[in-house]
């Protein structure tokens, strides 16, 4: 299964991102999408799951502020901000956060900690990041992917 990885959009889709978003089976998104279109092309590519970031007003009440779900054999939970995640990890096999916009791997336990970055507007000197995932059973395999600033 490959499983595209992004946050903190801030209403930019880059055609680079969606180029690297192709084919991938499942989009999750970690917040900060800031507008119903970037989720609306978004989920023409492969169906979306995402949570609520803090910039995400109004527009977005359905959307929920952190998910726990399955995908294949891995349990994912997502949420914003990372302040936001449960003190046990444990039963997790992969976590994403976003909100620094900082590209971010770890890992705890058996748990993989991902921050993908932010492929949105660019922020003072950061880079534009994303991270596809590949997964084989229980086995997740993560690359970043960076998008050069023009």
């Amino acid at each position: 299964m490959k499983i595209g990885i992004l946050s903190d959009t801030h209403g930019l889709l880059r055609p680079e991102v969606l180029a690297v978003l192709q084919g991938c089976d499942v989009i999750l998104h970690g917040g900060d999408i800031n507008r119903q279109s970037v989720l609306d092309a978004l989920s023409e590519i492969s169906p979306v799951k995402v949570v609520r970031g803090n910039n995400d007003k109004e527009w977005a009440e359905h959307i929920p502020f952190s998910l726990d779900f399955t995908l294949g054999e891995i349990r994912v939970y997502m949420t914003h901000k990372k302040k936001d995640l449960p003190d046990d990890l444990s039963p997790y096999d992969l976590v994403i956060v976003g909100h620094t916009h900082k590209y971010a791997l770890s890992e705890a336990g058996d748990t993989v900690l991902l921050n993908p970055g932010s492929c949105g507007p660019r922020r003072f000197d950061q880079a534009i990041t994303l991270a596809v995932a590949v997964v084989t059973g229980k086995t997740i395999t993560i690359t970043k992917i960076d998008i050069p600033h023009q």
